[in-house]
């Protein structure tokens, strides 16, 4: 990937000449739809990143997945799709226990499945329990937790599955019974693939039921519940999903189809963009901000994104396992230069993991220090001006965007530190199944928020966490996080948050470097589509306008 190449400025007409007309060319087949024959079919193209690890909605954790998986699977709650306040998506209503605990959810008559079959509350049931199966091994099963036994389930020590907090009365009844009171739940299953339903039946007629990256995922045997359904599956190449004719809401789907393109490489995304063969690029590669600011700026979307973007240490590694090796490399990192020099996108620097305003929390805790306190970590640690310190690498996923950063890193450490430390990029799913298994020892990382509440930064660091790639261990802020689960007001939550924080930035399991806002390229085509801090766009609402 060559990130060093920089974008040859054009004619502002004559580009945007060129993305109506290839917009116009790519989307000039044959019409299937049967309300308007004569015209072509609204094909939403769009660059998802890299090819996804599966589309299997409780074996993934990741953007590239995500994108995908939301056309395909729909939940309980679904999001509006201005802000992405939870609205009735399977479920058509729901009542909330006066004590918090207990909420029931009404689905909608006659839900089904993409290929006709009857969906019923007792599928969600039993994916919430494939889910949580041990042999699974979600890395988003605690994202279930809240519900009373899913956790011991989940982890072994609770056999029965009678005895979790799921219950379906009847066929449209859905009751779920929490252990405290958790005001963020409906976020949650409005906004993450964790509480979707998924196909027990059809998953068992093609291999084992608990089993990760089963066939059925693929054309042909995939069933799934959203607006859009899976037509096509080329690996490395693209994934075509079509209107789901059986979706309950059809009449509101505006797309024929969507087109993913696993393009790990920016510039190759951008290059796609300009000549008209996708709508929306993922990213915009750093080095052609600055031209789209000011040749194409109604081509720019430079918008405001809920997450963080860190490196991860594996804690139980040397010398990692050593807090004044994690700090020195921290306090070595100059996050202003980064944002303002490098990666040139609004973005804020990072001195905590939570980010700043979310739903009205601002962490006070804040990692501080000099060069000089870096060098004195580092010496006490037994590495005076890096001397001995062990051959390292620094995991990420490949990216041109991602390989500027490290780069750019790497040469800090080198100056304050005397540190040598080595890049090595992988695939993402390769990088992913690394991560996932810990065998790394420093690698990069970004965490986008789940759902709109400071707590979606704070749960990865528990103790087992699926999520907690560096198998970073701490009573003291384990137990904190069950206080916060029982707080009895916002406020008290909060406090307990502040505590969180300030152990993250004393312990340093990660090195928190930005805040991200989403920076890509959309054609003027795309209507329907918002600002949201999650940068979620429900496909639903989206519709391509000539």
């Amino acid at each position: 990937m060559n990130h060093r190449a920089l974008f040859t400025p054009l004619i502002t007409v004559a580009l945007a000449a060129l993305l109506l007309t290839a917009c116009r060319r790519h989307d000039s087949a044959p019409s299937t739809s049967t309300s308007s024959a004569a015209l072509p079919p609204k094909i939403f193209r769009l660059g998802n990143g890299a090819e996804p690890q599966d589309i299997d909605p409780q074996v993934v954790n990741g953007l590239v997945e995500h994108q995908i998986i939301v056309a395909l699977f729909e939940s309980l709650v679904a999001e509006d799709p201005h802000d992405l306040h939870p609205i009735p998506g399977q479920a058509e209503r729901w009542e909330i226990s006066a004590d918090g605990l207990v909420y029931t959810f009404h689905l909608r008559p006659n839900l089904k499945w993409s290929h006709g079959a009857p969906l019923t509350a007792a599928d969600f049931v039993q994916s919430y329990q494939r889910m949580l199966s041990p042999a699974l091994a979600s890395e988003y099963s605690y994202l279930l937790w809240y519900v009373v036994g899913a956790e011991e389930y989940n982890k072994g020590t609770l056999l029965d599955f009678s005895a979790v907090g799921f219950q379906a009365p009847d066929e449209r009844t859905l009751i779920v019974t929490l252990k405290s009171p958790t005001p963020f739940l409906l976020k949650i299953i409005a906004s993450h693939y964790a509480w979707m339903p998924v196909p027990i039946k059809e998953i068992a007629k093609h291999g084992p039921l608990l089993e990760r990256r089963s066939p059925w995922t693929r054309p042909g045997k995939m069933v799934s519940n959203g607006p859009f359904r899976l037509k096509s599956w080329s690996p490395n190449e693209k994934i075509a999903v079509e209107r789901n004719p059986f979706y309950w809401d059809a009449a509101t789907v505006k797309l024929d189809g969507i087109e993913f393109f696993p393009i790990e490489d920016d510039g190759t995304e951008e290059r796609m963009f300009r000549t008209g063969q996708i709508h929306q690029t993922l990213n915009l590669p750093v080095g052609k901000i600055d031209t789209y600011r000011r040749d194409f700026p109604k081509l720019l979307h430079i918008e405001p994104y809920l997450g963080v973007s860190y490196y991860v240490f594996n804690v139980t590694r040397p010398p990692f396992n050593d807090v004044r090796v994690r700090r020195a490399m921290a306090l070595a990192i100059d996050r202003e230069s980064l944002v303002r020099q490098v990666l040139r996108g609004d973005q804020q620097p990072a001195y905590s993991l939570s980010y700043p305003g979310t739903a009205g929390y601002f962490p006070r805790a804040r990692l501080t220090g000099s060069y000089d306190d870096a060098r004195r970590l580092l010496a006490e640690a037994g590495f005076p001006g890096g001397a001995g310190f062990p051959s390292t690498e620094l995991l990420y996923n490949s990216s041109s965007n991602n390989r500027i950063l490290a780069e750019a890193i790497q040469q800090m450490w080198q100056q304050n530190l005397g540190l040598d430390i080595h890049l090595l990029n992988q695939e993402w799913k390769v990088y992913r199944d690394t991560m996932r298994t810990h065998n790394f020892t420093l690698g990069r990382a970004g965490w986008i928020a789940d759902y709109v509440d400071p707590h979606v930064f704070l749960e990865i660091w528990i103790t087992g966490n699926g999520n907690n790639d560096g198998q970073y261990p701490n009573p003291a802020y384990d137990q904190l996080f069950q206080q916060a689960l029982i707080a009895k007001t916002e406020a008290e939550r909060y406090e307990i948050y502040q505590k969180m924080d300030e152990i993250l930035m004393v312990d340093c399991p990660m090195i928190p470097i930005y805040h991200y806002t989403k920076i890509f390229a959309q054609s003027p085509k795309v209507k329907g589509s918002y600002p949201t801090l999650l940068d979620h766009h429900p496909y639903k609402y989206l519709d391509l306008v000539e």
